[in-house]
């Protein structure tokens, strides 16, 4: 396959061409664990996921790394002002430093196996590799690149000729933009930190040339990324938060230490979107996985639904498009687990038509992948090869399990009968919380759901003429609400 991708840093597309021939060294800038991850994020990691599978669909041998960030990220973008997200956890929670990245670590492991992401072959942790960030700020210093004031370290961006090529925040339109105000330690206001000098009471911190003190974040991804995949690789990814500064500065302090070229291909997702606004913890406007799995979806659901837009474009995230792609996705896993009562002999499927049309197939979903990860063509393939009257229904079976090596929708656990369409979600009644057990294979609407809360409120009431009432408007909409020891459960009638 000749795959052709974005790249940000020379802003159009570009065919792919690996370092060394049929392998990929990719790094995915990761999660800082010290909340939980939400949706918006776990888009640019469906968007790496998907990436991967494309390459190793194609033959490629792919190394992942994906870093976690557990000490280092500020709270503001002038890092030296900042407070350490993990410290401001750990003092809200009342608990370590450690635990706190350990635990939000466990559920994000937990969150991408739900998304059926595939495991990346290393997750480095930034606490594990201070030394390295250590020898490149040395060797950064002897080069001129940095200098050490009073126990911090910084980058001169001055000293590095192609800055600002990959976001367009040159110096000169930095010095154009808003003016900021020059930290006293700084020779110029838009330097960073490679190393801060911490107080004695900062919970993190660890020896160096220049005292106790931690990395700054974008120092970290460096010494990560060249550790383990040599001082070239071919991609790097993440959101188009990342483009500036972090992803910036990775270049300037990476190229400084190898004089090498840093990454080839920059590839970037947009923003998710909610109510037309970026979703992000600062807005309190965001969703986790375990938001989505509350409401009675599928994570997978939420993987379909980002795969229907391209990771390039903006996506404008709503519950009724999620589900529209539950059903959708419940659609498509019933395909796979039902029957053709007038299948095809062997001969007939051998046929020269059917071969044709099944090459024809396989050469449209290759070329949505091979056009810049052209997710939402591939979902229509998907879809046409289902509504096709050219292909018996176990030849489409065959296309679809073999597509969805690259989709990742898990078609082949259903085809093993190894999920169950059976889905939970919980009702408020007061102050309390009721769980339901869904086992209609598509999503139970905010009416019914408004209907199922009346009724067992009224059930509390022992108003049991109205409970009763509100059952027929249930059941009139096609559903039973049944009661065992295992609990409540709707179903179709």
């Amino acid at each position: 396959m000749t795959i052709k991708l974005y790249n940000t840093y020379t802003k159009k597309i570009e065919e792919f061409k690996p370092i060394e021939k049929g392998k990929v060294r990719m790094y995915n800038c990761g999660p800082t664990v010290y909340d939980y991850v939400h949706i918006g994020n776990y888009r640019t990691y469906l968007m790496a996921d998907f990436l991967r599978r494309v390459f190793e669909y194609s033959g490629y041998k792919v190394k992942q790394i994906k870093n976690i960030t557990d000490v280092g990220h500020l709270t503001q973008d002038d890092i030296e002002a900042g407070e350490d997200k993990i410290l401001k956890a750990a003092k809200r929670e009342r608990k370590s430093p450690i635990e706190i990245a350990r635990f939000y670590e466990s559920v994000f492991f937990e969150d991408e196996k739900k998304l059926n992401i595939l495991p990346a072959h290393k997750f480095p942790k930034a606490t594990e590799y201070i030394n390295q960030m250590i020898e490149m700020i040395k060797t950064l210093i002897e080069k001129k690149y940095a200098y050490e004031v009073n126990g911090s370290v910084y980058y001169d961006v001055t000293k590095f000729q192609n800055y600002g090529k990959l976001s367009g925040n040159t110096i000169e339109n930095l010095k154009n933009g808003a003016r900021l105000d020059i930290h006293p330690d700084k020779k110029n206001a838009y330097d960073f930190a490679l190393w801060l000098k911490a107080s004695p009471e900062h919970l993190m911190q660890w020896k160096s040339p220049w005292g106790k003190g931690y990395p700054g974040w974008h120092i970290e991804c460096s010494a990560m990324s060249s550790s383990n995949l040599g001082s070239t690789i071919d991609i790097h990814t993440g959101g188009e938060d990342n483009i500036f500064p972090h992803h910036e500065d990775e270049i300037a302090q990476s190229e400084g230490t190898s004089e090498k070229k840093f990454v080839n291909y920059w590839i970037h997702g947009r923003h998710l979107m909610v109510d037309g606004k970026k979703m992000s913890k600062s807005k309190n406007n965001f969703y986790k996985i375990s938001d989505i799995e509350k409401k009675g979806f599928n994570p997978l659901a939420f993987r379909y639904l980002c795969f229907t837009t391209h990771f390039q474009s903006q996506l404008n995230f709503t519950w009724k498009s999620l589900e529209a792609s539950q059903n959708a996705l419940n659609k498509l896993y019933n395909f796979i687990r039902s029957n053709d009562v007038i299948a095809k002999s062997e001969a007939t499927k051998q046929s020269l038509n059917y071969m044709q049309i099944t090459k024809n197939y396989n050469k449209q979903f290759q070329q949505a992948l091979e056009n810049n990860l052209d997710t939402p063509k591939a979902i229509a393939i998907i879809w046409e090869i289902i509504k096709s009257n050219k292909l018996d229904h176990n030849l489409k079976k065959e296309l679809l399990l073999k597509f969805d090596k690259v989709l990742g929708l898990d078609l082949d656990k259903i085809k093993q009968d190894k999920i169950k369409l059976v889905t939970k979600f919980k009702i408020p009644i007061g102050v309390k919380m009721i769980e339901i057990t869904n086992t209609t294979g598509e999503i139970i609407t905010d009416e019914i759901r408004d209907f199922i809360a009346e009724r067992e409120k009224a059930r509390k009431e022992k108003n049991f003429i109205k409970s009763d009432e509100i059952r027929n408007r249930i059941l009139n909409k096609g559903y039973i609400i049944e009661e065992n020891k295992n609990g409540k459960t709707i179903r179709k009638k």
